[in-house]
């Protein structure tokens, strides 16, 4: 098989996929660009359009990694930011986040991941799912796979830590229930492959 080709400006989001994609023995191309994204509060949508995007600036079967950030109880928008973390600055204001959020007791929030492969003929999407709370401050240290400042703030369920706090073995071994999207297209990838003419054959 070919090498693989993840496009992203986010180097916390390609340093996590070569961590992941190491323990498959599948290699990995990066090609760094953040795409357009349409104003729609879809990450399934938004991660099919990117993908497009990313396949006719490469020309190769390659993939995207899109996240959305889900607060229930934010106030006067439950939800928030959904599929707009980018836009609405959240992944690097989270100080004036947890300052709106001063007062809330229901803190649940969730990352919703959606990895959408596209070999120009046909797109496969995968999900990644972690439930969490808010911390009510920012902590925890830098560290180059983070993927935003959420890290700073965001408590998996079963944990007393921030991502932002853990180290690199308690963050990929964590206890949460979380789903990784990248290891379940992984999975579908090793066992269906991809053709080396650039065109996937595969089953659904």
């Amino acid at each position: 098989m070919e090498n693989l080709v993840f496009v992203t400006g986010n180097r916390g989001k390609m340093l996590d996929a070569k961590n992941q994609f190491s323990a498959f023995e599948v290699n990995l191309d990066w090609f760094e660009y953040d795409g357009k994204e349409p104003n729609v509060n879809d990450i399934e949508y938004i991660s099919k359009f990117k993908a497009n995007q990313a396949y006719r600036l490469t020309g190769k079967p390659c993939f995207v990694i899109d996240t959305g950030f889900y607060i229930e109880n934010y106030p006067g928008e439950p939800g928030f930011p959904g599929a707009f973390v980018r836009r609405a600055i959240v992944n690097q204001g989270v100080s004036d986040l947890l300052e709106k959020m001063q007062g809330i007791v229901n803190r649940h929030c969730q990352f919703i991941d959606c990895l959408t492969y596209y070999d120009g003929i046909q797109f496969k999407t995968f999900f990644g799912v972690s439930h969490g709370s808010l911390s009510y401050e920012k902590k925890g240290r830098s560290n180059v796979r983070a993927k935003s400042d959420l890290w700073y703030v965001y408590i998996p369920n079963n944990h007393d830590k921030t991502l932002a706090e853990m180290t690199d073995e308690e963050r990929d071994n964590r206890e949460d229930g979380h789903t990784c999207a990248i290891k379940e297209f992984l999975k579908w990838y090793t066992k269906n492959g991809a053709e080396r003419n650039g065109v996937a054959r595969y089953e659904d």
